[in-house]
């Protein structure tokens, strides 16, 4: 399955943690993520991350551009909501893609933890009769 990761500045840190803590799982799937994001999950887990632009520079867009084309199967965005920067990538256009296509989407640790394990289950394997 393709992992879309995208994380707000103030969350890229539990972003490199919980890669850390599910890099078994996340080594099974491709992973995509904004280019910041990326480079740094790829700095502490080693596992092959496809890097977008910076979130700031298009990056959402262009991971939103490959939901559209089906082509990522759960997406992660931790977002800080308590004070999202004007720089930082907005959750809205990659929650109308989610929901437009039916791809899973955390955005928070504890869903993006259960979405995680439904992962490892097989639970969304219903995805492959999308592709």
């Amino acid at each position: 399955m393709n992992i879309g990761l995208i994380a707000h500045e103030a969350k890229k840190k539990l972003m490199q943690n919980f890669c850390i803590a599910y890099r078994g799982i996340l080594s099974k799937h491709e992973l995509y993520a904004t280019g910041t994001t990326g480079r740094l999950i790829e700095e502490v887990t080693n596992l092959n991350v496809h890097k977008f632009l910076a979130g700031h520079l298009g990056g959402q867009q262009q991971l939103a551009a490959h939901i559209e084309q089906n082509l990522i199967d759960l997406v992660i965005f931790l977002r800080d909501p308590l004070s999202p920067k004007s720089h930082e990538p907005d959750l809205t256009s990659i929650m109308v893609v989610c929901d437009k296509h039916n791809i899973p989407l955390a955005t928070n640790l504890a869903t993006a933890e259960l979405l995680i394990k439904a992962l490892e289950r097989g639970d969304l394997e219903w995805r492959e009769t999308f592709k």
